[in-house]
């Protein structure tokens, strides 16, 4: 089980090509990647995108590269030739028209505006491409291992709060049949105490608690709970992206959960239910963390 936040780095050396790729991923519903590259990168964004989509699930992902290139051709000076013609006939007229003698030499020359500029070189762009991608796919690697080590603490974090919810559900199981049992002794009571020495109608009174108990009964929100329980462990313990999945269980369990609170009335129930809603959503605020 791998958690959505984590950061990998890659980075590739070869034949005075340097390319670094980091990727930071947070929670997002979607796989979602952001690109910060350099302009010259922005070819291969396509590529890195389609191995990110292979290997990733979910997860907001900002992705950056750096590419440094040390090779002797990397760059190269160029000399304005029409420019350089141009600053000599000037400087030519200029000491015609001044009478003087205007002395300059090649460096003073060379550092006329503009006469010298700095040209990259062309680069090899399959090259480039390849090692981004092994650079990408190694970043890739280190994200994943970090978001698995993540992954199995959230895992354990989730069965401590599953096993607690579980434990709840198993004490309303337990209490909630003596319900019914509780409503008679009640509804006896009150009755003696408007009839007086009148006889009760035990028929009636069966036909009221009947009526009662099927009205509280939780016996069928219950085992619906409990398989919802099995079913969430059980996804724990599956190597593949299971966010989703375990997004649609909690919302079953939280069903389950209302639907038992709103049959019942008695305070010490009503105690337990909320408890147990509270760690279902313990549960499904740390599902948010899960890929």
């Amino acid at each position: 089980m791998f958690s959505m936040t984590g950061y990998g780095r890659g980075d590739i050396e070869r034949d005075g090509r340097q390319i670094t790729v980091e990727l930071k991923s947070v929670n997002h519903r979607f796989l979602d990647l952001s690109f910060r590259m350099p302009r010259a990168f922005a070819f291969l964004e396509d590529a890195i995108r389609a191995e990110l989509q292979a290997g990733l699930a979910r997860g907001h992902v900002d992705v950056f590269a750096n590419y440094k290139n040390r090779r002797a051709d990397a760059r190269a000076v160029l000399v304005d030739e029409g420019l350089a013609l141009g600053y000599l006939q000037a400087l030519k007229c200029l000491a015609k028209l001044s009478g003087q003698k205007v002395e300059f030499t090649l460096e003073s020359l060379a550092r006329m505006p503009e006469l010298l500029q700095l040209s990259e070189g062309e680069d090899d762009l399959e090259t480039l491409k390849e090692l981004a991608l092994v650079a990408a796919r190694a970043a890739m690697e280190g994200l994943k291992a970090m978001r698995l080590a993540e992954g199995l603490r959230l895992k354990e974090d989730l069965l401590q709060k599953l096993a607690a919810a579980e434990e709840l559900k198993n004490s309303i199981a337990l209490r909630a049949p003596g319900l019914s049992g509780e409503y008679r002794e009640k509804l006896r009571l009150r009755l003696a105490e408007v009839l007086g020495d009148t006889q009760v109608d035990e028929a009636r009174l069966v036909q009221e608690v009947a009526l009662y108990a099927d009205k509280v009964a939780v016996d069928e929100e219950i085992a619906r709970l409990q398989s919802h329980i099995l079913a969430m462990r059980e996804a724990l313990e599956l190597q593949e992206p299971v966010g989703r999945k375990l997004d649609f269980i909690v919302q079953e369990m939280n069903r389950e959960a209302n639907t038992i609170g709103s049959k019942i009335s008695n305070a010490e129930l009503l105690s337990l239910v909320v408890a147990l809603k509270s760690e279902i959503e313990k549960i499904r605020e740390q599902l948010q963390n899960i890929e």
